[in-house]
């Protein structure tokens, strides 16, 4: 997608130049990150580690959980960080020390210590060049179609990078070993990322017009904290978030303990991730027409219905439906809560309070697959799981429903 394609699409006279490829880099960026990097090809490189170090699976994808703890702590310090610095400085030096700490993951040795060590290195720089940071940059240059870029270059980013990379790490591992995968997906990570990022990614303007006095204004962290808008936010996006992931990482299990063929549940599975880059762009074009933070409810209400297919749904064009449901819902959770945290909060500190919000988000993450697998342990099914994660996301709409329109805060 072209820069002035971007620019035609969604810039308004008061938004600046310059802000069609701030979304192009923000594209980019976010096809490079540690969702696409890491999280997306865990399952590629997960048995050959742990065949290579006779450990068991759970020993080598226990790093994700110790990635999301460590996202918890880092996030808010980055983007108290980039609010100060801009975003174009910490994104551009981001993405290289990422792409480092995923070509050291190469040096990892049968040590648990050393593994979890060099993996913890890997959650300290994602963080950096993350989708929530790469929302702040996005934030600051767009206005009027603000939900749209946040939907296109999250979506559209994350959608092609989680495709693509397990893609190129399975053929790197076909020929060079796991070893040498992580040092090809780092060099894909600084060769595509660093060029367009230095060429393209600007810090918007400040104090000049309408959206340039918007930059300097917005509620600190303490100020939002403050506020019933904050923690309706928060509880409504960590219990959305944590129960689509949930569901999102458990779709294969679910579906192959009820007879499904694991080349049907796979593709639900994929089915299920398109649906979700794509529902986040048409979100996005929804969410800038309404404001409103109610129209998740009937989009989470989709996904409730969804769920109940996955468990209990006989037949294929039921869980077909039921992805497809499903990634509405988590396309939906994924476009809102950099939009709103903007719209309630102001940009001023956007970088500061989004980090806050989505280090609890990714927490909750990174314990609900976890939480979901403990009770499969204790009843052999996942029935119950399923039917409280529904109730889960029935709250997370309720409280989505108790939110304000935006423009009553502005």
């Amino acid at each position: 997608m072209s820069t002035a394609c971007l620019e035609s699409l969604a810039v308004r006279p008061r938004e600046r130049s310059g802000a069609g490829g701030v979304a192009l880099a923000a594209t980019v960026g976010n096809m490079l990150g540690i969702t696409p990097a890491i999280s997306a090809t865990i399952g590629v490189l997960l048995v050959p580690i742990a065949q290579d170090f006779h450990w068991p699976r759970a020993q080598v994808s226990g790093v994700l959980g110790l990635i999301s703890l460590i996202s918890a702590v880092v996030y808010p310090w980055v983007g108290r960080a980039m609010d100060r610095l801009g975003a174009r400085t910490m994104l551009i030096l981001g993405n290289l020390v990422f792409a480092a700490s995923v070509a050291a993951l190469a040096l990892s040795r049968p040590s648990v210590p050393i593994f979890y060590g060099l993996f913890a290195l890997v959650g300290v720089a994602g963080a950096f060049p993350s989708t929530a940071m790469f929302c702040k940059a996005v934030a600051d240059w767009f206005d009027e179609r603000r939900g749209l870029m946040l939907g296109v270059t999250a979506g559209v980013g994350n959608g092609v990078g989680a495709t693509v990379m397990p893609i190129l790490a399975g053929v790197l591992l076909g020929t060079v070993g796991w070893r040498g995968a992580y040092l090809g997906i780092a060099v894909v990570v600084a060769g595509l990322g660093f060029p367009v990022l230095f060429a393209f990614l600007r810090d918007a303007p400040r104090g000049s017009g309408a959206h340039g006095d918007a930059l300097m204004e917005g509620l600190t962290l303490g100020e939002a904290a403050r506020t019933s808008r904050f923690w309706l936010l928060l509880l409504g996006a960590a219990a959305g978030g944590g129960a689509m992931t949930a569901v999102f990482t458990h779709v294969v299990p679910i579906l192959t303990d009820r007879g499904v063929g694991l080349g049907e549940a796979t593709g639900i599975v994929a089915l299920f991730a398109l649906v979700t880059a794509g529902w986040q762009v048409v979100a996005g074009l929804i969410i800038d027409r309404w404001r409103s933070p109610r129209i998740m409810t009937p989009m989470y209400a989709l996904a409730i219905v969804g769920l109940l297919l996955l468990q209990f749904g006989e037949g294929g064009l039921s869980r077909f439906a039921a992805g497809t449901m499903l990634g509405i819902g988590m396309g939906a959770e994924y476009a809102a809560l950099p939009y709103f945290i903007s719209r309630f909060f102001g940009l001023r500190h956007f970088g500061t309070i989004t980090g806050a919000l989505y280090g609890v988000v990714i927490l909750v993450q990174g314990l609900a697959p976890f939480l979901m697998d403990m009770s499969f342990d204790a009843r052999g099914s996942y029935a119950m799981a399923s039917g409280v994660t529904a109730v889960v996301l029935t709250g997370a709409m309720g409280l989505f429903a108790m939110l304000p329109r935006a423009e009553a805060q502005e």
